[in-house]
């Protein structure tokens, strides 16, 4: 199991970029103004040699000068001891997300019509357009200005092949999707319906059309993470095949800022 949670941690590295990087003793510092929780954390990946309180108060540092909260991703890879000492130190427990896999079926048939009405329409591009980020934007409700600048060009910094999936109801954009290609799988990411067309099955469509490409380019096998507690969604996954693999969270020390969504993660 530990090997494919650490090829799956690898997939979402890749899949999902931050505004900026920066490389500190096998710690990851990510930095997104606060954009989402995995493009804003410290994640490990690699032997550390300095000291843990040194590492703690310099990585603490950077992000007080970053002007966001001090993040950390937590998964079953770390050692559980590091998640203790977390919490210890004052950071809770944040955003949980399930990790689920689908392995594709030899003659994977699923259905990428949709259903609800005839004025809706489907639009698939092998590249992310700016009438989809903004789409997204609009579905979202995102305002920050900070935010309208830097996301577009962190979405075009992905450096994997993309299915852009978005859906229309002649006016605007009222569903999104985006396969993102790796290896041998496809992330799916960035399911968004707007609340007035949710429940007619325009969420199955565009996860669909993600699998179904994903499958022609190549793809052998899909990922996804979807937040705790919306079982909605869930179910939709689990009636698609996926199945769940592991839990990863993060921790955030308590009192420094509002918590952020991480409009990127299926819902």
């Amino acid at each position: 199991m530990d090997t494919l949670v650490k090829t799956i941690e690898d997939l979402s590295l890749n899949a999902w970029p931050s505004h900026q990087i920066q490389i500190y003793d096998g710690w990851l510092l990510r930095f997104s103004y606060f954009y989402t929780h995995r493009t804003n954390c410290v994640e490990q990946i690699g032997v550390s040699e300095i000291p843990l309180k040194e590492k703690m108060q310099y990585t603490e540092e950077v992000y007080r000068k970053w002007g966001t909260p001090c993040i950390f991703k937590i998964s079953p890879l770390l050692d559980p001891s590091f998640d203790s000492f977390l919490e210890a130190r004052g950071y809770v427990r944040e955003h949980i997300n399930y990790n689920m896999v689908l392995d594709f079926p030899e003659n994977m048939q699923l259905d990428t019509m949709l259903h609800s009405e005839k004025s809706l329409h489907l639009e698939v591009s092998r590249f992310i357009p700016s009438s989809w980020i903004e789409g997204l934007f609009a579905l979202k409700g995102t305002t920050n200005v900070m935010h309208r600048q830097i996301v577009p060009s962190m979405y075009r910094a992905i450096p994997k092949e993309t299915v852009c999936v978005s859906v229309h109801d002649g006016k605007r954009i009222i569903g999104t999707g985006l396969g993102i290609l790796d290896r041998e799988y496809v992330g799916v990411y960035a399911i968004h319906v707007h609340p007035d067309y949710r429940r007619h099955g325009l969420a199955r469509s565009i996860v669909s059309t993600i699998l179904m490409r994903g499958k022609e380019m190549g793809a052998r096998h899909a990922y996804l993470q979807v937040v705790e507690g919306n079982t909605p969604a869930i179910h939709l996954y689990e009636s698609l095949g996926f199945h769940y693999l592991y839990t990863d969270s993060f921790r955030v020390r308590r009192g420094i800022m509002q918590t952020a969504r991480d409009p990127d993660v299926p819902q």
